[in-house]
Parts: structure tokens; sequence; C-alpha cells
């Protein structure tokens, strides 16, 4: 078959390779023609695949399939042109499931607006600690089609999925799945909340155990509503609060379990104290603070699909008690002058940033970047009490400062208007000047980084960096 990857990504280099050495005659096709977009395709040129670079619009003749990487738009004209061509349209997600061998690994499979890569690497962190092998994998880490080529061989698989990969992953049919929340975001990519949220809940399509949900976002658990399931299929929510029969929850600092245990109407199970979060989600810094409500929801829901897997309670404890998260989430950066500085910028939009703004309290909030077509009034009017002052930063940080001036007009605010390479540090000596003693100033962007920086990594580096140089000239 003649296959056209969509990418040059390391999903499409990952996918092309699969391919080809499946014996497909690969092409892969980019807009891009820079010297790392030639580097890659002299690598792939050598492999026997061919790359067309600068033209991502006309399909390669001959094509019978159609290989995209998730962040292809469904109205890209490669697309159009497929679809005028018959030729279907697949993600590497999709081709992965499809090239699964008989024995296979189930998968347990996490989707979510935010929390998804923590939850997964949880969710990993628990199943290692019952003596399986596992990989989180996915939309983090290694790209699943070499996970399901390789010749490792796992016992159940934790996977990460983003609504891109889940809009082109139609056949797609987990172990058990959980959708953690539901706010906007990427609209400008589905095109609609509807949209965005549709794609999300294929997700829960053919799931044979568990559909997990969360208790406190009705809207997840319409999807499970609205999902075709296997027989015998079970809702299991999550819930901050005391959890109900087919629940899993928290009771006096304890997480319980009511869902999976013998008479549930009577019974609850422990798996873990809250400060079994606690150690994992916010590390060990001296003055760190406990667990951030969402972390708790998060270690629920890994839970959840552990226990959906038939993981025995000792194992929840000890997985939780053993990770650590990746960088730039929640992470407590240092103490300056009594006041403490925290890195969330893995918070890339609005609902992320509602989640570590209501940990923390007061707060000089850091601020802005590229907004994705979202809006900041309800998170400006939830978060207004909560907030000592305000430094913005980044191309459309204008929208979050009309929004400020609509709901929180007290509230002192600071524009940074630079993007050089001092700017993170002119925003934190803003917000030390804003802050007193037993504040935080709370690096949670609510917008994407790529304005000013590579990646939310290096604006997270960036912050942390200049926290530290702030603490070195006040010692």
């Amino acid at each position: 078959m003649r296959i056209t990857v969509a990418g040059l990504g390391v999903s499409g280099i990952s996918a092309a390779r699969a391919l080809a050495g499946l014996g497909a005659v690969v092409t892969v096709v980019d807009g891009g023609d820079s010297g790392t977009h030639r580097e890659r395709a002299a690598q792939l040129a050598e492999e026997g695949i061919s790359v067309r670079l600068g033209d991502a619009e006309t399909l390669p003749e001959g094509t019978g399939l159609v290989v995209t990487s998730p962040g292809w738009k469904p109205d890209s004209p490669l697309f159009a042109a497929a679809a005028e061509a018959g030729v279907d349209v697949v993600g590497d997600v999709e081709i992965a499931w499809q090239l699964r061998g008989e024995n296979a690994a189930p998968w347990l499979a996490i989707t979510g607006t935010n929390g998804k890569t923590t939850t997964t690497q949880m969710l990993a962190s628990i199943l290692r600690a019952a003596g399986l092998r596992t990989a989180a994998v996915g939309n983090i880490g290694t790209p699943i089609i070499d996970v399901v080529l390789g010749e490792e061989t796992y016992d159940v698989l934790a996977v990460e999925l983003s609504s891109y990969q889940l809009h082109w992953a139609p056949s797609l049919r987990a172990h058990s799945a959980a959708v953690l929340n539901l706010a906007p975001d990427h609209l400008d990519w589905h095109g609609s909340m509807k949209a965005y949220a549709a794609d999300k809940g294929r997700i829960y399509e053919g799931n044979t155990v568990a559909c997990v949900y969360n208790v406190a976002d009705p809207a997840t658990e319409d999807l499970v509503r609205e999902a075709d399931v296997e027989e015998g299929c079970r809702a299991i929510g999550f819930t901050l609060g005391t959890p109900g029969p087919s629940q899993l929850g928290v009771v006096d600092g304890i997480l319980v379990d009511r869902a999976f245990v013998a008479n549930r109407q009577k019974n609850a199970q422990e798996l873990a104290e809250v400060a079994d979060v606690a150690a994992s989600s916010r590390g060990t810094t001296p003055g760190a603070p406990g667990p951030a409500p969402h972390n708790i929801a998060n270690a629920l829901a890994a839970a959840a699909l552990a226990r959906a897997f038939g993981v025995e309670p000792k194992a929840v404890r000890d997985g939780l008690r053993a990770f650590r998260p990746d960088a730039h989430r929640i992470a407590h950066v240092a103490d300056v002058d009594e006041v403490a500085y925290v890195d969330d910028s893995k918070a890339t939009n609005t609902h992320a940033a509602e989640a570590s703004l209501a940990s923390y309290e007061p707060i000089v909030w850091i601020a802005g970047g590229l907004a994705k077509g979202a809006s900041f009034d309800e998170l400006v009017q939830r978060s207004a009490k909560r907030l000592r002052g305000v430094v913005l930063i980044g191309a459309e940080r204008h929208l979050i400062a009309e929004a400020l001036a609509r709901h929180a007009p007290e509230v002192p605010v600071v524009d940074v208007d630079r993007t050089d390479t001092g700017a993170m540090s002119a925003a934190v000596r803003e917000a030390a000047g804003l802050a007193k003693p037993g504040d935080t100033v709370l690096l949670a962007p609510a917008c994407a980084s790529m304005d000013m920086f590579t990646n939310y990594n290096k604006r997270g580096e960036a912050f942390a960096e200049a926290v530290r140089e702030l603490a070195a000239e006040r010692a």
C-alpha cells in the first residue's frame, strides 16, 4: 500500500518507519523546510522513505491511506484532498491499535483537559508496584507504535490520549478508560466545545470493564451515558468527597474504594492516605505545601483504573508513594523573604490555571502567553478573591488584563511589555514587589508558551532561574 504520513515530528517519523518496515511505500509530507526538517528527511531517505517538504496540501499520487500526526487540523487541505479521493485518514494511535499482536497488552486509557500526564504516570507507578510489566505511553514518552511493535512485552499499558489522537482513532477499544475533566481548550482545532467533548468521549467506546468519570464534572458522566460499551462495563466515579457506591473518594484523609469491593452498598476499602499523594505530588522541598486538590483527584482516577484491572490496595498505596511528577507541575521552587514561589508552567489553559490558583491564598499571579481562543472571565471571577496582584506577560496578555478590569478592578496589575530573554526575570521581580510575607507567587499562565518560549518546560525553567537569582541577591 502507498501510505502518506502527515507531519515530520516524533509521531510522524515513528509511524513512517513502522509502516515502511511492514512493507508499505511511505511518503512523508510536511509544510516546513528548515534545517531540522531537511536533516530528518535525509535520515528517512537513507531508510527508503520519501519526504516532501514545503508542500503539506497536495495528496501524493496513488495514496491509499493517510496517517496524520495529532496536531494536524481536520480541515487541512491535505485531508480535504484525501476525502475527495475516497482515502481514509487515521492517526498514529489508530495504527498502533490495529497493529497489536494477538496477545497484546490491554490498554488503560486516560484523557481530559488537564491532569492526563500526571494521572497516567501515577497509574503506571501503581501498576509497577503491583509487579506488572507496564509503560506510560501515548501522548507521553515513547511513541505508542514503537511500543506496540517493539520486542519488549507488557502485561498492561497506561495510555495517555489527547483529543487530537482520539479524533483520529475510530477503532480504539480500551479495557477501561477515564475522562478526568472537561473545559474549553483547543477550540480553534475542534471548532466547538461540543466537538471537543465528543472527541474526548471516544475513549469510552467499547470499554469492557470500567468507564471512570469525575463526579464533580457532570459532563464526564454524560459521556459515559452516551458511550457504546461492552455488556457488564461499569460506570465508576471519583470524588474528593465521601464516595457513594461504585465510587472512589476521600474519608477523613483516606482514599477509599466503594467500587471494587464486596457489598459496596455497605463496605469500603482503604487504599492510601492523602499524605501518600502529598509525598508524590509536590516533592519534599522544605516548606512545600500539601497536595493540590486536583492531584488528589488524579490519584483517585489512577487508582480506579488500577482497581478495574485487579490491582490490590497495597499496590495503590505503594505506587502513589513512589510516584514523582514531571517538572513544572505545581513545583515549589523556593521561599524568598517568606514568600513561596511556585512553578506551574504546565497550566497552559484556564481550567488548569484555576485548579492551580485554588491551591493557594493569597497569590501574586504571573500569567499570559498564547490564549488559544480562550476567554478568561470565568477564571478571573472565580479566583479574584485569592489575588494579591497580577503580573502579565506574553502576546495575548491583554485578554487577561481586560477580564481583570471587568471582574477584579481592585487587584493591582503589572504589564511586562517585553519578550526578550530577561522578560521572566522582570516578571518575577515585579511579583516580588507586590507580594507580602505569607503570599505565594504562582506561575500559572493559563496560556500556551510558544510566543516567548520553545515550550512550557523552557518557560518554567526561566521562572525557576529567575527565582534562584532573586534568592541569591536577597540571601
